[in-house]
């Protein structure tokens, strides 16, 4: 009798009674003696291949996935490059007032986030920038008014030189609307006050010892290394590459931007010295304390 042809229900079963027919009559390995396979084997057999894709196939399938997955990451790429074009036209020209006055080909790259001409980059300012500079110049006023009240309660000779050359190079980039970029970054310096004045506080409240205090050393040392050290390194790259461009400055902001970053970068030098001599004694300190108890215990 003809056997009945396999259909696609049988491999749904195949699972369930394989092991029923392997143990009844297990597969011989093929060869010239092999045994005649028996119709409920030939069946195994034949849905073993149709669940099982080939080598062939699953590399197909795989490469036909990346390279799908490598279109549609393009595609997404060029729609948001292509958004931000369009916000950085936008609020371009609302906030900053030089881009209306720049041609097609500034706009152009201005908009694809690229670094333009040298004297753009100088020439740009906002109303951010603006209302920064003018918040600024309050507290370093207030701060100096302060330090000079008390004098040399809450700062040496060296407060009143930074707090004195930060005012002058905020006015003048403020009365003057150039070198905005360079002023930005140093004002991001700034960051590591809190941690100052945390130090301070608890220095005062006799907290010396705690735990607090050691780690707002850390992110005082931290902060200090990235926001007063390395910044500056890559203001100093910036500056150098931009050197052609900054000298067409007017005489006055030309030699303030070649004095004051220098004077600044060596008060913070200094300073970041004395950082590392007390963040050392401070952790020196916390080891000999661990120890005088760990010996208090052990007695």
């Amino acid at each position: 009798m003809t056997p009945r042809p396999i259909t696609s229900c049988w491999c749904v079963v195949v699972p369930s009674v394989r092991r029923r027919l392997h143990r009844r009559s297990p597969v011989v390995s093929s060869g010239l003696n092999a045994p005649r396979l028996r119709q409920s084997d030939r069946l195994v057999s034949a849905c073993d291949h149709a669940l099982t894709p080939s080598t062939g196939l699953h590399r197909y399938r795989w490469s036909l996935a990346v390279t799908w997955a490598s279109v549609s990451l393009v595609l997404v790429t060029l729609v948001a490059h292509a958004g931000v074009y369009d916000i950085t036209r936008e609020v371009s020209s609302r906030c900053f007032k030089g881009y209306n006055g720049l041609n097609d080909l500034h706009k152009v790259e201005w908009n694809n986030s690229k670094d333009v001409h040298g004297d753009i980059i100088i020439d740009r300012k906002s109303w951010v920038s603006d209302s920064m500079f003018g918040v600024s110049l309050g507290y370093f006023l207030t701060d100096l008014l302060m330090i000079l009240w008390h004098f040399p309660s809450l700062g040496g000779k060296e407060y009143l030189l930074h707090h004195g050359l930060s005012m002058y190079a905020i006015s003048l980039a403020l009365l003057s609307g150039k070198g905005h970029v360079y002023i930005l970054m140093v004002l991001f310096t700034e960051a590591t006050t809190p941690f100052v004045n945390l130090r301070w506080y608890l220095d005062l409240a006799g907290r010396k010892s705690s735990k607090l205090y050691l780690f707002n050393g850390v992110a005082l040392f931290t902060g200090w290394l990235v926001a007063r050290i390395i910044l500056f390194v890559y203001f100093f790259a910036h500056l150098y590459l931009h050197f052609d461009q900054v000298r067409t400055v007017f005489p006055l902001g030309f030699y303030s931007v070649v004095a004051v970053p220098p004077a600044m970068s060596a008060m913070n030098l200094l300073w970041f010295r004395k950082i590392c001599k007390g963040m050392v004694k401070a952790m020196a300190g916390t080891k000999r304390g661990s120890q005088c108890v760990a010996e208090t215990k052990a007695d």
